[in-house]
């Protein structure tokens, strides 16, 4: 399974919750992260680690190699174990590394699906900031989950209602997450018409343990496990893991779903909110049946 997580403005942690997917998700498969950030990467400084191998040693492999094990010999380890891809720091390496990586139009796989694709494998992309121009967008157009974040405050929601139809285009299957403090979930869907899937926990101490900064004697327990981040995530990745688990078991081949009018994450002016505590994982339903057919007749 290939995830990509990503912001449409700032820099809300996508590299950290990234990390966090990928050191909580429930076994038995193995979790790989690769940084695709067109920035730059933040990683291999963060932990001290060299930038070869890496991303752009990837690139220049995956010339002539499409091998699914061929990402993971490009891959170095966290402390705690975690395999992840860093991208250069270098903005300008970064974006040439991406170029070369984006997936081939005609078999719609690069070595990063070729690894995505093996089971019992999830590789989580940290695509950083994505515009329609990034170098990371064909990765983020091809994969099986979409996760997009953003805080909760006015200046980062007011630009979501003229965004939120691309991402709808860009992937069938997003989703919404809220991070930090700000505006209620509920008043996030009443305005936006989209229901957020959670909020990622403002937590500084477990952020520190998944970016690689010194641990503050005061903060007691260092391991993920038990920061409020690192159960988010565990809840989050349980409940991704579970629903791929449930499409791929299906054995007898079912028709396609009808296209629903509206994308899950497009506004829908007067879709009413649904209650969802703040440190609980939903899955974004699609709009109400008696909501489209009241938007297809007045369309009529």
């Amino acid at each position: 399974m290939l995830i990509s997580v990503l912001s449409l403005k700032g820099s809300p942690g996508a590299t950290t919750l990234a990390v966090a997917l990928a050191a909580r998700w429930p076994a038995p498969a193995r979790a790989l992260v690769v940084e695709a950030d067109p920035s730059g990467g933040d990683l291999g400084l963060r932990f001290s680690l060299p930038s070869t191998p890496g991303l752009g040693s990837l690139a220049a492999a995956a010339r002539r190699d499409s091998d699914a094990d061929l990402a993971w010999r490009h891959s170095q380890q966290l402390p705690g174990g975690l395999p992840v891809i860093v991208a250069p720091p270098d903005a300008d390496l970064a974006r040439a590394a991406l170029s070369a990586l984006a997936p081939d139009p005609t078999s719609g796989l690069g070595v990063l699906h070729a690894a995505a694709n093996r089971p019992d494998t999830v590789v989580i992309v940290d695509c950083g900031r994505v515009d329609p121009g990034s170098p990371a967008l064909p990765i983020v157009r091809t994969s099986d989950v979409v996760v997009l974040l953003s805080r909760a405050h006015a200046d980062d929601l007011a630009h979501l209602p003229r965004r939120l139809p691309t991402i709808g285009r860009w992937s069938p299957n997003p989703v919404l997450l809220l991070v930090g403090e700000g505006y209620s979930t509920d008043e996030v869907a009443r305005e936006l018409g989209v229901l957020p899937s959670g909020r990622v926990p403002d937590d500084p101490r477990g952020a520190a343990v998944l970016c690689g900064r010194p641990n503050k004697p005061q903060w007691g327990r260092s391991d993920p496990a038990h920061s409020a981040l690192g159960r988010f995530a565990h809840r989050f990745a349980t409940e991704i893991a579970r629903r791929e688990r449930t499409a791929t078991s299906r054995t007898e081949p079912r028709p396609p779903a009808p296209v629903p009018p509206a994308s899950v994450l497009r506004s829908v002016p007067g879709l009413p909110p649904e209650g969802v505590p703040s440190n609980e994982v939903r899955v974004i339903p699609s709009p109400p049946t008696g909501h489209r057919d009241k938007q297809e007749g007045q369309a009529s």
